[in-house]
């Protein structure tokens, strides 16, 4: 039996469970949401998850929300001998620790500077930009003399950093200035089970958000 996904293709939380599931050879049963149009309201789903946010999964009899939580689910269930979350408690604290850095600095830093942007037509913040910045030397620093985000190996650290890394460069904020991000990105784009299949889709679903929003903003 597949696992019920509830998703939309262009948020970057709904990509890393994507690519989970790719590197994991686990089969989803895909369910659409349009957020703007409210789907996330509908009573159905609100019974699922109260707090209305995607992703969301349905296995059996098991609910479970926030994409982070589901990656750890997912490889935990269904993949502990992949190596992605490693069982030594020092290598899985790492993965931890970058995980957390990706959720609560970088991609905080990045959707609090560009999506008021993106969706209320705010103008650009200088210092919220400076933040962004900081936290990409952050990352940077991390990879210097590391060939993944937390070690050697592939690992969740990598896919949960990797959807945010995208997302900046499609918003087209400049990595020019972050080479040892540069190189793992490219590195990771490149060994990533699946990645081409999980990411592209919601990678241009996100341009096309960015075009229609912009658009309108300019009229």
């Amino acid at each position: 039996m597949s696992i019920a996904l509830y998703y939309t293709p262009g948020s970057a939380p709904c990509r890393l469970v994507l690519l989970v599931a790719a590197a994991l050879n686990i089969q989803l049963d895909h369910n659409l949401m349009n957020l703007r149009e409210g789907d996330q309201f509908k009573p159905d789903f609100l019974k699922l998850n109260p707090q209305h946010t995607v992703p969301t999964i349905v296995d059996g009899d098991f609910t479970l929300w926030e994409s982070r939580a589901i990656a750890r689910y997912l490889v935990n269930k269904y993949g502990e001998d992949s190596g992605l979350y490693p069982t030594d408690p020092k290598q899985r604290a790492l993965v931890d620790q970058r995980l957390d850095f990706d959720l609560g600095t970088l991609y905080s830093r990045y959707s609090q500077y560009y999506y008021p942007q993106l969706f209320l037509g705010a103008k650009a913040d200088e210092g919220l930009l400076k933040k962004l910045e900081e936290a990409l030397v952050f990352l940077n620093t991390f990879l210097e003399g590391s060939t993944y985000a937390a070690g050697d190996k592939l690992t969740l650290a990598d896919l949960g950093l990797v959807t945010t890394v995208s997302t900046i460069e499609t918003a087209g904020i400049s990595l020019d200035s972050y080479p040892n991000v540069q190189k793992w990105f490219e590195l990771v784009k490149t060994t990533t089970p699946g990645y081409k299949e999980a990411m592209e889709p919601g990678l241009q679903a996100f341009k096309n958000l960015i075009s229609q929003l912009k658009a309108k903003t300019e009229l």
